[in-house]
């Protein structure tokens, strides 16, 4: 079947390209606002941009053309930490996907710890294994949207933290230790499956 996105409803082109685009990485922002109110929240509109030197991206919708408070929060400091999710931090990432007042603390409301970055202002999430501290360098908002759009951050990663138990020899990852989540549609999550190598001609 052929579908045309501006022939669908919102609904439907939602379903179809979080259906068909899995499995994706679960980008954990936390933000600090002006008045120094932690943020934390889940974006699976997230991924790594470029290595050289190292950024990444992340997505975050504008409905009924309000921005989310990690929006609100990056715009205006011009920081944020991703927070890598893993197994057992699930149930705490999906309490902080709920809409909540802006001055409630996310960190507090899921029960995980804020621990300070050492660059930038936002905390980071104790119990993440991974986290990189960065520095927004670009954003974009989505152009002729009907729903409110969304808007693209891109940051410049400026310090990286790993837990010592999730490295393995010559700065690789342990997988076994690390236990990623991915996310995919509707309510369902994915982890690390069946492995396999293909070596490059």
């Amino acid at each position: 079947m052929l579908f045309d996105p501006n022939d669908l409803e919102y609904s439907a082109v939602y379903k179809l390209l979080t259906g068909a685009i899995i499995p994706r990485p679960i980008g954990w922002i936390s933000t600090i606002s002006e008045d120094g109110i932690n943020n934390l929240a889940p974006f699976s509109y997230f991924n790594a941009v470029g290595d050289d030197p190292p950024h990444v991206m992340f997505s975050t919708g504008r409905g009924n053309n309000l921005n989310k408070d990690t929006l609100n929060n990056v715009l205006a400091t011009k920081q944020f930490v991703v927070n890598m999710v893993t197994e057992d931090l699930v149930e705490q990432m999906n309490i902080t996907a709920q809409s909540v007042p802006s001055d409630v603390d996310e960190f507090e409301l899921a029960g995980v710890t804020p621990i300070p970055s050492k660059k930038i202002k936002p905390m980071r999430v104790k119990e993440s294994p991974i986290a990189f501290e960065c520095e927004l360098v670009h954003h974009y908002f989505l152009e002729d949207h009907k729903h409110g759009g969304a808007c693209i951050i891109i940051g410049r990663i400026i310090m990286m933290h790993f837990d010592d138990n999730v490295l393995s020899d010559n700065y690789k990852i342990n997988l076994e230790n690390y236990k990623p989540v991915s996310r995919l549609a509707g309510s369902n999550y994915a982890k690390i499956g069946e492995l396999f190598s293909v070596k490059r001609n």
